[in-house]
């Protein structure tokens, strides 16, 4: 069904937008249960169907697959692909381009932030993120609520932009661009690059 990835920045990765905890857990129970269903020859496998978990309102669903000839893996004719660092992949860092709009790092913000000057910090993650850990004089407007909240900024002033590790706020200030923005700038591997660089009180979650 997804024989590639989603292209880089096209959805959040896990480290920007999370995961429910025990999801992995119970997805990997139910994956190693087909695995000991194949080796023994007991019971009827998922080959062919996909099942689908809603954790939240705990419901299954179950769709039938037809196989596809074309498929790399367990079409025609199969091949062994080359296997992806999903490790690295999820952490943000791989398949990323140079950056695509202007970018402050850490040390510039903070030398700026000490010599007092004028400027505003936007922390565009979500309002529980803000609650762990925060970045001292920003000003909280999740990315969602930024078409809503324009009046708010000020096309004159000096705006820079975080989130966790640059990603969503990368997107954001794409975002203030096509809407007359020019003045706005990515913090460089977002809070994260802060706190292991600037501030290594504020807790890493």
């Amino acid at each position: 069904m997804f024989p590639e990835p989603p292209p880089p920045g096209s959805v959040p990765n896990c480290a920007d937008a999370g995961v429910l905890g025990v999801l992995p857990g119970i997805i990997g129970v139910m994956q190693a249960t087909e695995a000991i269903k194949l080796i023994l020859g007991i019971g009827e496998s998922l080959l062919g169907r996909l099942v689908h978990l809603d954790a939240l309102q705990m419901r299954f669903r179950e769709f039938k697959l037809q196989r596809d000839p074309a498929c790399p893996v367990c079409g025609e004719n199969p091949t062994v692909l080359e296997p992806i660092d999903y490790e690295e992949f999820c952490s943000g860092t791989a398949y990323r381009s140079e950056p695509t709009v202007p970018t402050i790092t850490v040390h510039a913000l903070n030398n700026k932030q000490q010599s007092g000057e004028p400027f505003l910090l936007v922390d565009v993650r979500e309002p529980f993120e803000s609650d762990l850990a925060r970045i001292a004089g920003s000003k909280l407007m999740p990315l969602g609520q930024l078409p809503d909240r324009l009046n708010e900024l000020n096309q004159q002033e000096m705006t820079v932009l975080y989130c966790k590790t640059g990603l969503r706020s990368e997107r954001a200030v794409q975002f203030l661009q096509t809407a007359g923005f020019q003045n706005v700038y990515n913090l460089a591997g977002g809070i994260d690059a802060w706190i292991d660089e600037i501030d290594p009180s504020i807790p890493k979650y």
